[in-house]
């Protein structure tokens, strides 16, 4: 096998001219670009203080129609949800047994009465005659309490009568209130009893209409400080008002007014009940539907809104904020945030007047770096969004928005 050498000349002239390529100027790596954010200078704005709390609605006045005597329903005299006046009759139960009774009572009554004359009289006679020794003091006293238990008589027959004429006016079933009655539980022919009070219908009255929300008891206590206090009205001019979100999402057309909170925990669950009165004209509330109400309780004149793109949460949950200070470098801020208002947060401790909240490009900082900082564009349709939200959601977002026009 026949190997060729390769000249030791021309190994030497490379290998030397790779030593000169290594031993020559290094090129400089391009200097890293200071990362742009766009940020809102936060200042203080006023934001109406709400609580916002769940409930269902609850008719003004419930009345359960029941059977107050036993009977056959001859007919039915209403029709199924339809308006009835109080007093209205919706049912008529067979009387004839109770319009007997009602007759033997007038005739035991009238025999009483007879009888009632004949031993007053005879007691009278006998008066005159005890005193001529005619008739002996023991005949009188007979006949004095034969006339009492006469009298006795006469007032039992009065109470049975009484009782047989009640008895035949049960036979009218009446409506107890004014209001919307529902579906009928029993037809024409049936047999209702008295002692079983067999549910006949319910008439509701559903203007006006009670929503009843649920409120943790230490939310409860400081509703009923406030009111106490009077920081929060339950009537006058300045009452508190409270607006409902019905269950697909629209704002209900009517401001409620708050009644009263209940005295009574619920141990189970730990919440109190807050009552409040709507009033339902167009009959859109019905009994049982689950809402959410807002209470605006005042204005809180100095509240720190930020957008909710500029707060995230750490491992822990709790909400954190990236700021920009006076030298250029990114901070971490741990917040406090109470509620969201529009499309940003509330903010309750964290945050100052003045700082300048990073709230686009957050991902490609970290705390410690230098930033270049330029005004956010917030998309318009936050701010239109923020501007049409309920009171107690938040209108003013473009608050932010200005904010953000004056970064510098």
């Amino acid at each position: 096998m026949r190997v060729e050498r390769v000249p030791f000349r021309l190994i030497s002239a490379a290998t030397a001219a790779v030593l000169l390529a290594a031993c020559g100027p290094k090129q400089s790596a391009p200097p890293q670009q200071t990362p742009e954010v766009g940020i809102v200078t936060v200042q203080p704005s006023a934001v109406p203080v709400v609580t916002e709390l769940p409930g269902r609605t609850n008719a003004f006045l419930v009345a359960q129609v029941r059977a107050r005597v036993d009977g056959i329903v001859l007919r039915r005299e209403f029709t199924e949800g339809s308006e009835v006046k109080a007093g209205q009759r919706l049912y008529k139960i067979d009387p004839a047994p109770y319009i007997a009774q009602l007759n033997s009572a007038k005739a035991t009554l009238a025999k009483a009465q007879a009888n009632l004359v004949s031993v007053t009289a005879q007691a009278s006679r006998y008066k005159v005659l005890v005193a001529a020794n005619a008739v002996s003091k023991q005949d009188y006293d007979n006949a004095v309490a034969s006339e009492g238990q006469a009298a006795a008589d006469v007032a039992s027959g009065k109470a049975a009568v009484d009782t047989a004429q009640i008895n035949v006016g049960y036979t009218d079933v009446v409506s107890p209130v004014s209001g919307q009655v529902g579906i009928s539980q029993v037809t024409p022919g049936a047999y209702v009893q008295a002692s079983a009070a067999t549910l006949m219908s319910t008439v509701q009255e559903l203007d006006p209409m009670y929503v009843d929300l649920t409120q943790s008891s230490l939310d409860g206590l400081k509703l009923r400080r406030d009111v106490q206090e009077g920081r929060l009205k339950t009537s006058g001019p300045d009452a508190a008002t409270v607006t409902l979100i019905l269950e697909d999402g629209r704002t209900y057309s009517e401001k409620g007014k708050l009644q009263f909170s209940d005295v009574t925990v619920d141990q189970s669950t730990g919440s109190v009940t807050v009552r409040a009165l709507f009033q339902n004209k167009d009959r859109v509330l019905l009994p049982g539907m689950f809402v959410r109400a807002r209470i605006e309780e005042g204005v809180n004149d100095q509240a720190i809104l930020v957008p909710q793109i500029g707060v995230t949460h750490d491992q822990k949950g709790s909400p954190t904020a990236l700021v920009v200070g006076s030298d250029n470098k990114v901070a971490l801020r741990q917040l406090v945030t109470s509620r969201t208002y529009g499309s940003n947060w509330v903010v309750d401790s964290g945050l100052n007047p003045g700082d300048h909240v990073i709230v686009q490009g957050t991902d490609k900082v970290r705390p410690g770096m230098d930033v270049k900082t330029v005004a956010a564009q917030l998309p318009a349709s936050s701010d239109a969004a923020a501007a049409a939200a309920p009171a107690a959601s938040g209108a003013q977002t473009a608050q932010a928005a200005s904010a953000a026009s004056g970064a510098q």
